[in-house]
C-alpha cells in the first residue's frame, strides 16, 4: 500500500488551522496537529480519525517558546517524509504599539517570524531532498497595508510575504518542484477577532469570509503553484489598488484610521 501523505499544521486547534486539518484529511493526509490547547487537538484528532481514517499525532506546543519550537522542528526532522507544512499559528493585539503590552508584541514576532523561520527551514530541507512538498504561510491582506493600530501585525505579515516570495525565487532558480505560498485572506470568521475583542459589526458582513472558503482557495492555489493567494475578488482588487496609491495617501488613510481608533 502507498504511504499516506503527511501534513503538519500549526495553530490547528481552531479557525483556519483546524479547517486546513479537515480539508487535508479529506485529501487523504495523516496529520501532526500543533497548538497550545491539547484538549482541542485531541478532539480534532478523534474527529479526523473517525470521519476520514486519518492518523493524527497531537503535539502540544507554544510557538512563542524557543524550546517548544525546537521540539516541533525536531519532529519534522524525525519523520521519513513531510508533504505539507501549514504555518498558520498566529494572533493579533489591540491598540497602538507604545500602549500595548511589550510581551505580546515580542511574542507576536516570535510566532509570526522566528517560529516560521525554524519550521520552514526544517521542512524545506526534507522537501527539497524528496523533490516534493508544499508550504503554506498564512499571512494576511494586512501584509500589503499599513494601519494605525496594528504595527507589529502588519510588519510581521509584510515580512512573511517577502520571506515566502524569496523562497519561491530560490526554489524556482534551483529547479525544485517544492511549492510555497503566502495565503493572504481578509476578514475571516474565526476566534482570531474574538480573542482580541473586535466588534465584527464595524466591518460589512459581505467582507467576511468563511474559513472553509479561504482554505479551499489556498489548497487549489497550491496545486497550481500559485505564490500569492488572496481569497475573494474584492480583496484582490483592494491589493491591486493599494499598489497604485501614492505613499502619502496611504499614510493619510492610516493616520485617520488611527485617530478613529483612539476615539473608540
Amino acid at each position: 500500500m502507498a504511504q499516506r501523505p503527511l501534513a503538519l499544521v500549526t495553530g490547528a486547534s481552531a479557525g483556519i488551522g483546524a479547517t486546513f486539518a479537515r480539508q487535508l484529511a479529506v485529501r487523504g493526509c495523516d496529520l501532526i496537529l500543533v497548538a497550545r490547547r491539547v484538549e482541542r487537538l485531541q478532539a480534532l484528532a478523534a474527529e479526523l480519525q473517525a470521519t476520514h481514517g486519518a492518523k493524527c499525532e497531537v503535539l502540544a506546543a507554544d510557538l512563542a517558546v524557543d524550546a517548544d519550537v525546537a521540539r516541533v522542528a525536531e519532529r519534522i526532522h524525525e519523520v521519513p517524509r513531510l508533504d505539507y507544512l501549514i504555518n498558520n499559528a498566529g494572533f493579533g493585539t489591540k491598540g497602538k504599539y507604545f500602549h500595548a503590552d511589550l510581551l505580546g508584541q515580542v511574542n507576536m514576532h516570535r510566532v509570526h517570524v522566528l517560529a516560521i523561520v525554524q519550521l520552514t527551514h526544517a521542512a524545506l530541507k526534507k522537501m527539497v531532498e524528496q523533490q516534493a512538498g508544499g508550504i503554506v504561510n498564512v499571512s494576511s491582506v494586512a501584509g500589503f497595508t499599513l494601519s494605525g493600530g496594528g504595527t507589529s501585525y502588519s510588519a510581521t505579515k509584510h515580512w512573511l510575504n517577502t520571506f515566502t516570495e524569496g523562497l519561491y525565487l530560490e526554489l524556482r532558480s534551483s529547479g525544485s518542484p517544492v511549492k510555497v505560498q503566502a495565503l493572504c485572506p481578509g476578514f475571516t470568521y474565526s476566534e482570531f477577532h474574538d480573542v482580541i475583542e473586535v466588534d465584527r459589526s464595524v466591518v460589512p458582513e459581505t467582507l467576511w469570509l468563511s474559513a472553509d472558503f479561504v482554505v479551499s482557495e489556498s489548497l487549489r492555489g497550491l496545486d497550481r503553484g500559485q505564490l500569492f493567494v488572496i481569497p475573494d475578488f474584492r480583496y484582490r482588487w483592494l491589493v491591486r489598488l493599494l499598489a497604485l496609491v501614492p505613499s502619502p495617501l496611504i499614510y493619510w488613510g492610516a493616520i485617520r484610521g488611527g485617530r478613529r481608533l483612539r476615539r473608540n
